[in-house]
């Protein structure tokens, strides 16, 4: 089953739904952080909110997803396009948190006090930005919270990651509903029932379910129509301009002090882990 996100609207514009299978880019995402089980949760999580959220990007907008936890992971980041080409990172990927009633403990490892940042680059002036306080540090109601209070779009969320026995990525996936407005009171409350008896995503992802039939089971007997199909895949943007335009950023002082010792600079992508050398030549030159 390939990576893929699929948008879909109700016949009649109540509802608007996103869903994706994000298990290979979870995986990717895993395999260069080098994370843990309960930090792969955690950012994996976030990486297929970023992949849904991308879902409702245009053209060359952006998007990135930061959370700022007081637990041991610190700062995870989840960045994507409108062509579902998303990266992620975590800033300590062995959080060593210890399991919780016998499960991966991702609230323990993101803390429980923090903050959600988002931030959409839409082509604008300035990039659109908003932040909210976590509210249970699951990533997915904390998304949910996000969108209901600071874009006013009731929005019920769920994503979820499978880790296999030897920490690799099993199964990832999610989605996303959201009532359009004025919105339909029975609606929404026939949604929110099938909610609290669909099974969690992962068990229908391991079973071989793609991302429209998670949407089908959700709305069943609701007409949709699918509005977008759209391939997902782990892209860094990084590049050695990039890299050089960082090093120059850093001010006078630092790079002459650079320059001084007169020595190849590496500097390591925090998203893919692409080490870059920079000789002297190259420092010099950003002066």
């Amino acid at each position: 089953m390939k990576d893929q996100l699929i948008r879909i609207l109700t016949r009649d514009g109540s509802l608007r739904g996103l869903a994706a299978v994000t298990t290979d880019l979870v995986e990717e995402c895993r395999r260069r952080q080098d994370a843990d089980p309960t930090a792969t949760l955690a950012l994996g999580r976030l990486a297929t909110g970023a992949a849904l959220m991308g879902g409702l990007l245009k053209g060359d907008q952006r998007l990135n997803l930061t959370v700022e936890g007081n637990g041991p992971l610190l700062r995870m980041s989840a960045e994507t396009d409108a062509r579902g080409r998303v990266r992620a990172t975590v800033k300590n990927p062995h959080p060593g948190v210890p399991l919780r009633e016998g499960r991966l403990d991702v609230v323990g490892a993101v803390g429980k006090a923090g903050f959600l940042h988002v931030s959409k680059d839409l082509g604008l002036r300035e990039p659109y930005r908003g932040t909210v306080q976590l509210v249970s540090s699951e990533i997915g109601e904390d998304l949910a919270y996000y969108l209901t209070t600071s874009e006013q779009i009731p929005s019920a969320v769920s994503l979820g990651v499978y880790i296999n026995t030897d920490g690799s990525v099993g199964a990832a996936g999610g989605f996303i509903i959201q009532a359009m407005p004025p919105g339909d009171e029975n609606r929404i409350a026939q949604l929110e029932e099938r909610l609290r008896s669909l099974p969690p995503v992962t068990s229908l992802l391991c079973e071989g379910q793609d991302a429209e039939a998670i949407l089908a089971h959700l709305l069943a007997d609701i007409p949709y129509e699918v509005k977008e199909r759209t391939p997902l895949c782990f892209r860094c943007t990084c590049n050695r301009r990039q890299i050089l335009q960082m090093l120059a950023g850093l001010g006078r002082s630092d790079l002459e002090e650079l320059i001084a010792k007169d020595e190849a600079v590496q500097v390591t992508c925090e998203f893919c882990k692409e080490v870059y050398t920079l000789s002297p030549t190259e420092i010099r030159a950003t002066l």
